[in-house]
């Protein structure tokens, strides 16, 4: 317990921000400065995190804890842990959720205060998913994520908006029914077993499923979290969502809610039923390496920008998946690591074809071409998070491609070997997006270059991708012993000596 309840005001406060918004929804100008002066003091709250001197408490390993009884009758507590994957997770958050407002500066004209409560509420949902280690906690805070991105969708989005929002509500809210159904079969199997009816992660960790049993239970749970990461072939909703989405809607979903769902993998699902995880594991590793190779194909017949940035969002979060399927110290905190670098890589992409569209509206190939002239500081920019999305050594996302691919193959060298093939289909689809952009003849009418707004927004986005690229050791340092941990709670190893590695 800690006396000042921080991680509690981490999680309420973007929301305590939105309502705030939401009373100045009359002055527009005045709801842009509340929401970017909430999302900074948030950023502020959990970077002061770091600056703590945090311990790991007890068997569990958390840092920073907060657990109240809530509805005692039931067994359901209102408890928190912060341990250094979450930790990172919230710096991840909290960032974007800057960078969310400062993108919708000029974009967003209608119903801004209710469009900036929206954001902010998405953010504290996402908070509470990384925070919560009550199970039924969690799962309202994880279905409080598709209530404001549904709006923000379908308001704020494009022409096929009310369509996209229908079928992202629709495709997750059936999972989230799924995983509710199976947690209440744990909770009363848990019940049964101890006599003590309790939704606490750390309890139900303890109840021993039969082995059918733990299959379905695993199998809801899996489903769940595989259509929020997505995992091929439920990955259906994304690209539409991506496509019809605001800049900011965009920035959100890539960025923080698929990495919910592989969070959730990583913490919830595989330790609560580690035998059926690990009868499963091939299963992941297949769709893992499917989907990588089906997102990069589909994206080499993108005419859309913006669809194409999504579909290669769907083949990075297929690598996380294979992470998470080899289940050692290497793969894992190479998963976690991209779950952060594929969020302001991809959150960057999004953001500058944004730009694009708010210039020229249209977001079509054939329509761009000869922006170094024109626009050379945006068309550098541009090539840097190009080449960070293809895993250019010196920037983040080859450190952690690197982890995952290494312990890949040395778990299953041929699933290894082919997940390195897909990176030449990533090469490939990156430079045509690069070549059709930025370089041949000029295809527009000159246009002003970056504003000073959106030189902060990128220069922050690309000090992450240099910083993370160069010396990613300090997020590799808090994951690592959290990592150590989940594995001996689940206590399926692929590879024993995996961890040596880490370590030196």
């Amino acid at each position: 317990m800690i006396s000042f309840p921080l991680l509690s005001a981490i999680v309420f406060w973007p929301l305590a921000g939105g309502l705030f918004v939401l009373a100045f929804w009359r002055y527009p100008q005045v709801g842009h400065r509340i929401a970017l002066g909430a999302a900074s003091v948030e950023l502020l709250l959990v970077v002061s995190l770091l600056l703590l001197d945090l311990h790991p408490q007890g068997a569990d390993g958390w840092l920073m804890i907060e657990d109240l009884p809530w509805i005692a009758q039931y067994g359901v507590r209102y408890s928190l842990g912060l341990d250094g994957i979450s930790l990172i997770l919230l710096c991840l958050t909290a960032l974007l959720g800057v960078i969310a407002i400062l993108a919708s500066w000029e974009q967003i004209s209608q119903r801004p205060g209710v469009f900036y409560f929206m954001l902010l509420f998405t953010q504290s949902a996402v908070m509470g998913v990384f925070l919560a280690t009550d199970l039924f906690l969690f799962y309202l805070f994880w279905e409080m994520q598709l209530i404001p991105m549904l709006f923000l969708v379908g308001i704020w989005g494009h022409e096929k908006r009310i369509y996209a929002a229908l079928k992202f509500f629709l495709f997750n809210i059936a999972g989230g029914l799924l995983m509710l159904a199976a947690l209440i079969g744990l909770y009363l199997l848990h019940g049964r077993q101890t006599g003590d009816y309790s939704f606490a992660l750390s309890q139900l960790m303890q109840t021993r499923p039969a082995p059918v049993l733990e299959m379905w239970l695993y199998g809801a749970f899996l489903l769940a979290f595989a259509i929020k990461i997505p995992i091929f072939p439920l990955h259906g909703w994304l690209p539409d969502a991506h496509t019809e989405a605001p800049t900011a809607g965009s920035i959100i979903l890539a960025g923080l809610l698929l990495k919910t769902g592989a969070y959730a993998l990583l913490r919830i699902a595989i330790p609560l039923f580690p035998g059926a995880a690990h009868r499963l594991m091939p299963l992941l590793l297949i769709l893992g390496l499917v989907g990588i190779v089906y997102a990069s194909l589909v994206a080499l017949g993108q005419k859309d920008m913006k669809r194409l940035v999504a579909y290669s969002s769907i083949g990075h979060m297929g690598l996380i998946v294979l992470g998470l399927a080899v289940w050692d110290s290497l793969t894992l905190s190479g998963a976690v690591l991209q779950m952060v670098n594929h969020g302001i890589t991809t959150a960057a992409l999004f953001i500058m074809v944004g730009m694009l569209d708010e210039r020229f509206h249209t977001r079509t190939l054939a329509d761009f071409g000869g922006l170094w002239k024109s626009m050379p500081i945006f068309s550098a920019f541009f090539l840097l998070f190009a080449m960070a999305s293809l895993g250019m050594p010196g920037l983040n996302n080859f450190v952690s491609e690197f982890l995952i691919l290494v312990g890949v193959f040395r778990a299953h060298p041929v699933i290894g070997s082919l997940a390195f093939t897909t990176i030449v289909l990533t090469l490939i689809y990156v430079l045509k997006l690069v070549q059709d952009t930025l370089f041949g003849p000029e295809k527009q009418q000159h246009c002003r270059d970056l504003s000073f707004r959106e030189w902060i927004i990128l220069l922050t986005l690309a000090l992450a991708v240099i910083a993370n690229g160069l010396y990613p050791q300090p997020i590799l340092t808090l994951v690592h012993g959290p990592v150590q941990h989940l594995i001996d709670q689940a206590g399926i190893i692929t590879l024993p000596e995996a961890g040596s590695m880490m370590a030196k």
